[in-house]
């Protein structure tokens, strides 16, 4: 794999990178922007397609009022000031899968500015601007079968043109990779929990462009950037930030200027690389959409959506501290979707103790989850289940040996937690005498380890404690065999 020109730490030191980021967010509608034809993924290629989407004369866009409500809800869940009345434009360029010309879309009047995500990395909080979102249509997508120089083939599958999307523009006021990633991961959250796109990078319902540039740190004036595009995973985003930005470093020290282009990441050599510079780039000549009325989102239909605005992730990481008593990284965890969050509140609030909820749910769900490949609204065990397994603990009725036994089964048998325990049914051993007995009996068989314990090797201990509950096959109580171990061996 090829990796980022060899920069020293001192040399990155002197300059500051610049980043800005550039999301496209499809909106989760069941029909497109300006006609009724279906947003479903996957259709065979050309038939979710109509003379409006193919931009056919003499037809006419209509706006759909549900892709306004999801784009105004985003808005405001990034904290962006709505505009009552907002232009849509066109933006001409020609390409093989844009069928009309031009998108239509939005330019000196988008639907909401001044927005912000706060961030938090490496423990340090930072606001990030969002310098506006707007509303426009998705173009068609070109499927190239091998190279141009193998006699390939294209084709155009007009589907995607005209889903509705927003595009959410950041200040550039990012200034690593990691920070971008950072950033990327709120506002993904943060969009999810609103509902209003499902932001599946796979099938292209998010995606991402990046702005970076360098100058000297100090410098206030910005230096020439290049833009990445269609970068397809976070982790590739950051990759690609911090390979240009090395390799502008590299550029400038070596005596070089760094040229306005838009560039391309390959994930499997880690680098970036020229796509069209500057002297390609399109003009896209944005005149109003003489089609379309401007849009009006009044002061009540601005209400009537905020009343719809759930309670945002970081609110909620709050709430959950102060309302279950478990730490900030629990509830950074636990509120990484709004399902888990939603399930494991719903547990919460029936267990006796959340905090022993929140760690089993981390310690042994979450593990599982991923050993399997699964996500939490695929868990064999549900979160009532976790409820159960975290009070019959609590109670002392089971160990966490067997409760871990319990959970492999229910993954293994895809069945959740309280009918395995149904079925297992097993007890933890209380009894004071059969304990005695079996500990009795593990001491008398183990006169060579006596002797190290005796001798002041305190560690061999556990290796008694654990001879136990394997005689016991983990149902013995531990704090019981701790006890009497301790007590037997003197």
């Amino acid at each position: 794999m090829t990796t980022s020109p060899q920069i020293s730490a001192s040399l990155r030191q002197k300059y500051e990178p610049v980043i800005g980021l550039e999301v496209h967010v499809q909106l989760l509608t069941q029909t497109k922007i300006f006609c009724g034809c279906s947003t479903q993924f996957g259709a065979p290629p050309n038939t979710n397609v109509c003379p409006v989407c193919l931009g056919m004369p003499g037809s006419l866009p209509v706006l759909n009022r549900r892709a306004v409500e999801f784009a105004v809800l985003a808005s405001m869940s990034l904290n962006c000031q709505v505009r009552e009345t907002s232009i849509f434009a066109r933006k001409n360029y020609f390409y093989p899968d844009l069928p009309k010309g031009y998108q239509i879309s939005q330019y000196d009047r988008p639907l909401a500015e001044h927005g912000y995500i706060d961030t938090l990395l490496n423990g340090q909080s930072k606001r990030i601007g969002i310098t506006r979102l707007h509303m426009e249509e998705d173009a068609g997508k070109s499927i190239h079968d091998g190279f141009p120089d193998s006699g390939a083939n294209t084709y155009i599958d007009l589907n995607r043109t005209g889903t509705p999307l927003v595009e959410i523009v950041s200040e550039p006021d990012m200034r690593s990779g990691d920070e971008a990633f950072e950033y990327l991961t709120r506002l993904k959250e943060i969009i999810l929990y609103t509902g209003v796109s499902d932001c599946n990078m796979e099938e292209g319902s998010l995606r991402c462009d990046a702005n970076v540039s360098i100058r000297p740190r100090g410098q206030e004036k910005f230096g020439t950037k290049a833009e990445i595009k269609n970068v397809n995973s976070f982790r590739f985003v950051r990759q690609a930030i911090e390979y240009e930005i090395d390799r502008q470093i590299e550029v400038v020290e070596s005596g070089g200027k760094v040229i306005q282009e838009t560039r391309l990441f390959d994930p499997g050599q880690g680098r970036t690389y020229t796509m069209r510079s500057k002297e390609e780039a399109h003009d896209y000549r944005y005149f109003p959409e003489p089609d379309l009325l401007p849009l009006i989102v009044d002061a009540q239909l601005q209400n009537e959506i905020r009343g719809k605005l759930p309670e945002l992730p970081e609110a909620r990481r709050k709430r959950m501290v102060a309302d279950y008593g478990i730490t900030e990284y629990d509830a950074q965890v636990l509120t990484s979707s709004r399902t888990m969050a939603d399930q494991f509140e719903e547990a919460a609030k029936a267990a006796k103790n959340p905090k022993r909820v929140a760690n089993l749910v981390q310690g042994e769900l979450m593990g599982r989850l991923k050993t399997h490949d699964l996500e939490i609204e695929q868990s064999p065990i549900s979160m009532k289940g976790v409820a159960m397994s975290a009070d019959l603990a609590e109670d002392g009725t089971i160990s966490s040996k067997i409760l871990k036994d319990l959970y492999d089964k229910a993954f293994a048998n895809k069945e959740d937690f309280p009918a395995v325990y149904e079925r297992e049914k097993p007890q933890q051993i209380t009894d004071f005498p059969a304990i005695e007995k079996m500990v009795d009996e593990i001491i008398a068989a183990s006169p060579k380890q006596v002797e190290q314990y005796r001798a002041g090797k305190i560690t061999m201990l556990g290796f008694f404690v654990g001879q136990v509950m394997k005689a016991s096959k983990g149902q013995a109580k531990p704090e019981l065999v701790n006890e009497l171990v301790k007590k037997r061996l003197g």
